[in-house]
């Protein structure tokens, strides 16, 4: 059965191996939602940048969405002209990328226009690109230390099973039951001895994030959950996802129980 509205309380598990198309979806639906709540001095933006994504070392087990190989030039194949019709194939190699191109990944940006349009806070939903190899992570936490370092408010959202820790908290200091299956943190540039924490998972709604601006300013909010719901049904994905099939990365056998019984009992509510 297939469902026009998101079928779970909170994050769709299903949703992760669509996320080129989702992070984009997140990213921009949140700025919208944050831009309608900022002072008229404040702008969101999305911004891009460029990540390397070695997929060679990948230690998490993370697939790759991205080509394995992009071939620029194909060797020519020539008859031999008798009657066989045997092929052989030219000495000219075949000529490909050696390495993966650079992948564009976005994320918001709160500027100040009365401050140089100075970034007063960066909003990140985190990407495979992130978390799945060191060469990603390392350029990810390389980021996210500039950020801090020029008294910038950071929100991490992490919203992927997979791959490895990244968040600006560490994961020991995480309290277990924040760990998994998604994270939410958040790092305000006055104080960068703590975080604030939230819960996300899919068995709950997701939670409102309060967004934190310059000293002066209340927090705004934005509605994680509402978000998730916007890019699931304006993306189609009800008519998309068969969940009768595993999701990708899998559960494991408690979650897939627990999802089992949701979903039937979605598919009852439902007709």
């Amino acid at each position: 059965m297939y469902f026009r509205t998101n079928p779970f309380p909170g994050m769709n598990p299903w949703l992760e191996k669509s996320w080129r198309d989702i992070h984009t979806r997140l990213t921009t639906y949140s700025c919208d939602a944050i831009q309608e709540q900022l002072p008229e001095d404040l702008q969101a933006r999305v911004e891009e940048y460029l990540l390397v994504d070695d997929r060679n070392e990948d230690d998490h087990g993370v697939r790759s969405i991205a080509p394995d190989v992009s071939v620029i030039e194909r060797a020519n194949r020539l008859h031999d002209g008798d009657s066989s019709g045997a092929l052989f194939v030219s000495e000219e190699p075949i000529r490909v990328l050696r390495v993966r191109p650079p992948q564009t990944l976005r994320f918001i940006r709160i500027l100040d226009s009365n401050a140089g349009r100075k970034v007063v806070t960066a909003i990140e939903f985190l990407s495979q690109s992130n978390k799945a190899t060191a060469a990603g992570r390392q350029q990810y936490v390389a980021k996210q230390s500039e950020l801090l370092e020029a008294g910038v408010n950071l929100v991490e959202i992490d919203l992927l099973r997979a791959g490895g820790w990244v968040m600006a908290t560490p994961q020991d200091l995480y309290p277990e039951s924040l760990r998994y299956p998604y994270r939410v943190g958040v790092v305000r540039a006055e104080n960068l001895m703590e975080a604030e924490l939230y819960p996300a998972d899919y068995r709950q709604p997701l939670p409102n994030i309060r967004i934190p601006l310059r000293p002066t300013d209340a927090d705004v909010r934005l509605p994680l959950q509402t978000i998730v719901n916007q890019a699931y049904e304006r993306g189609r994905y009800g008519n998309d996802i068969d969940y009768s099939q595993v999701p990708d990365p899998p559960l494991t056998a408690a979650e897939h129980t627990w999802v089992d019984v949701h979903l039937q009992r979605m598919r009852q509510q439902h007709g």
